[in-house]
């Protein structure tokens, strides 16, 4: 304890409280430069731009262009959805991030009795190319970002959303956005996987092979820590299961002979930010530092665009309780704050009512205004890293690298990320650290506003309803699409994916044939259910 601050306590002693961070590491009560005796500025600092990347990957940071601010858009009907996107395309959004309901997320077709009482709840139904036409009537693919949060079925859902840019006539080198398509996550944290991980890994492969050469600028995956943070991991564990999975990612495509420096500039990241101001911070910088270094020094990539870690953020929805909901507004105005000082080039702030219902529009639109604020009224944007030699951040992204870094050789050394999957690890892993915190919140160690002190009665807020008639609409347009499509060439595209699959080869081509004869979303999952089979994970307790 530093030598001033010690004899303070005799007279102002310290609260009892749990000052631990979130991924329970103990903090100083203040830091000196005596923190940082085996810091090396220029080795682990370095400027924006410049390798390790800890201060950003761009020089001029948000001097040069601001971070793309996104909301998280699906709900209903297509047209419903379009009527929204565009709700947020006027109000300031600058670009789009589609969420997908439970049966699409799944691989099933709005008809099929697994999607009864779910079509269009968690997000927008697809199920064929015409949804996806009118998800995105009156949007130009080549002006406006679009993000699509979809793993399992992700080529298929991707390829309709090219065709649907082919059939407008659009360049598909001039598309830009992010297809999440990381399957490993699923299997970590949120569970929405169809097919075992060897054969799911392999179809995102394929998106890693062609997407680069036929759609330049867009992102073909965004392996995604947030789901992982989401399902109980500590901001540690977040960081550490996701770049593993990266890490993953990499050595499969280059199993597959693909040239490191071709694909990895097109591989982005998506993490969680939580109530932990200054980890959070400090988990951006250390993230970009460990990608830059393993990517160079461990897989040999020589072009900087491979060393670049970009990311987009949310806040953490598993934050935002239903007591007090209007107290989320300052939640998610504190974590963008750290989500933008940690320098993401994407956000996407939570609504203060995700923890009742879907938002309401005027909920989504305070969630924008909120990053509007920071961007343009609290001048962090003005300066690049403003927190860069700060004693405790500084510390704090180095023991957080370290924490991650040491959970990455513990996952290699078992043989891997799919091995780890398979015994069982991760859940083992996050269930401790999910059931540590509820403990301290259980017994106040941890205070959480509204939840366990500071409670108050029940505040009614207006809710976002789903109609079910939107139900009995898709279905409808999907009985349509079967009754008006050329059957012809709807058996030929569903023979040629069934042969790409048992064959080993790329199936994006086959699946972008599939979504220009309209086959659906759940006829296309089933070929590759009867190729691969279904994959029912080992139970641990």
């Amino acid at each position: 304890m530093n030598s001033v601050y010690a004899p303070a306590t005799a007279r102002f002693p310290e609260r009892k409280y749990n000052f631990s961070t979130l991924s329970n590491q103990e903090p100083e009560p203040i830091y000196t430069e005596d923190d940082l005796h085996d810091w090396d500025k220029e080795r682990d600092l370095g400027y924006p731009g410049e390798f390790p990347y800890t201060r950003g990957v761009q020089p001029s940071m948000y001097r040069g262009r601001l971070w793309t601010m996104r909301m998280f858009a699906g709900f209903g009907s297509a047209e419903q959805t379009n009527e929204r996107f565009h709700a947020l395309l006027k109000a300031g959004q600058t670009g789009l991030s589609t969420a997908f309901d439970l049966p699409t997320l799944m691989g099933y077709d709005a008809d099929h009795p697994f999607s009864r009482g779910e079509v269009g709840k968690c997000g927008v139904a697809v199920s064929s190319l015409a949804d996806m036409e009118l998800l995105f009537k009156g949007i130009d693919p080549e002006t406006v970002s679009t993000s699509m949060t979809i793993n399992s079925p992700a080529n298929a859902i991707w390829a309709m959303y090219i065709a649907n840019a082919q059939k407008q006539g659009k360049d598909l080198n001039k598309l830009q956005g992010t297809l999440q398509n990381d399957i490993l996550k699923e299997f970590i944290a949120q569970k929405e996987f169809i097919y075992p991980p060897a054969p799911s890994v392999r179809l995102v492969i394929d998106t890693f092979e062609w997407g680069p050469k036929n759609l330049p600028k867009w992102n073909f995956i965004s392996v995604s820590g947030y789901h992982i943070r989401e399902a109980g991991a500590t901001a540690v564990q977040e960081l550490a299961f996701t770049l593993a999975d990266g890490f993953h990612y990499v050595e499969k495509a280059l199993e597959r002979g693909l040239d490191i420096d071709e694909f990895a500039p097109r591989i982005s990241f998506f993490w969680d930010v939580h109530n932990d101001f200054f980890e959070e911070i400090a988990k951006f910088r250390a993230a970009r530092r460990i990608w830059a270094r393993q990517m160079r020094d461990r897989y040999g990539a020589k072009d900087p665009k491979s060393l670049m870690l970009r990311t987009h953020a949310q806040t953490a929805g598993v934050s935002l309780p239903a007591q007090q909901p209007l107290n989320n507004i300052a939640r998610v105005a504190i974590q963008a704050l750290a989500g933008v000082l940690g320098g993401t080039q994407s956000l996407h702030t939570d609504a203060y009512d995700e923890a009742l219902a879907l938002p309401t529009e005027e909920a989504a639109t305070i969630a924008l205004r909120t990053q509007q604020i920071i961007a343009y009224e609290t001048g962090v944007a003005g300066v690049v890293d403003p927190l860069a030699g700060s004693y405790y951040v500084e510390k704090l992204t180095n023991d957080i690298e370290a924490a991650a870094l040491g959970y990455i050789e513990q996952i290699r050394a078992m043989g891997g990320v799919e091995e780890g999957i398979e015994n069982g690890f991760f859940q083992a892993e996050m269930a401790e650290a999910a059931f540590r915190y509820q403990r301290e919140v259980e017994r106040k160690e941890r205070i959480v506003v509204g939840v366990n002190d500071y409670v108050q009665d029940k505040v009614h807020i207006p809710l976002q309803l789903i109609d079910p008639a939107v139900e009995k609409l898709q279905q409808e347009r999907l009985a349509q699409v079967r009754r008006e499509r050329d059957p012809a060439r709807h058996k030929e595209a569903l023979s040629a994916l069934h042969d790409a699959a048992v064959n080993n080869q790329n199936t994006m081509p086959a699946f972008l044939a599939c979504a220009h004869a309209y086959s659906t979303l759940g006829e296309q999952m089933d070929v590759l259910r009867k190729v691969f089979g279904e994959y029912v994970e080992t139970a641990v307790m």
